[in-house]
């Protein structure tokens, strides 16, 4: 199975909407943004992924353009698997189609979460939903809740509820002046109690 290693500097685009899709992606190191952009240029970012994450998937397996921009958020090491090697491979390893498939529809059940959210939270809601979801995919337990060491930048999570960053920095700030949330540097500390108030709002 080839799968030629390639770099990725933080900021550089890895694939562009529209443009054929002969590849899929399988991030080593590092984290990036699977993106759209507005007429005005506005972003909204679909995913964030990061090492053990893959992307490019889908334009192996229907043959049409690519669907998003992916963008790295910092210095990346990708491993590229191409069309001919990607189905030799799934021949011969049918588990990884049901692995594949398996992420796909978590994707597509998330999807259909952030559309809902969209439609019937106001913003502070999706901020709450937002950081609810991180806590639970990346956060340690700790004395008092569950610690985030690298939480997305405001901007970042602007991006993925689709509002602004000023909204955002607002949101967290009133999350934290009650006692919610915890902030230092790039860790957040989402406590037991925020949880428990974004489940029961659910």
């Amino acid at each position: 199975m080839r799968s030629p290693r390639r770099g990725a500097r933080a900021g550089s685009v890895i694939v562009s909407a529209e443009e054929p899709g002969d590849s899929l992606f399988v991030i080593g190191r590092g984290k990036v943004k699977v993106v759209l952009y507005g007429e005005t240029g506005r972003e909204i970012i679909l995913s964030i992924l990061r090492a053990g994450d893959f992307f490019g998937e889908m334009s192996l397996l229907d043959r049409q353009p690519r669907s998003a921009n992916v963008v790295a958020l910092e210095e990346a090491d990708l491993l590229s698997l191409d069309r001919e090697a990607f189905e030799k491979h799934l021949t011969a390893h049918p588990s990884t189609a049901l692995a594949i498939l398996a992420e796909m529809s978590r994707r597509l059940r998330h999807a259909d979460e952030v559309i809902g959210n969209l439609a019937l939270l106001d913003v502070y809601g999706r901020v709450a939903r937002t950081i609810r979801e991180l806590a639970h995919k990346q956060g340690e337990p700790v004395d008092g809740g569950l610690l985030v060491r690298e939480r997305p930048t405001q901007q970042e999570i602007a991006g993925l509820i689709g509002t602004s960053r000023e909204t955002v920095s607002r949101a967290l700030s009133e999350f934290t002046r009650r006692g919610l949330l915890e902030m230092q540097g790039k860790q957040i500390l989402v406590r037991w109690e925020f949880l428990r108030k974004v489940e029961d709002a659910a």
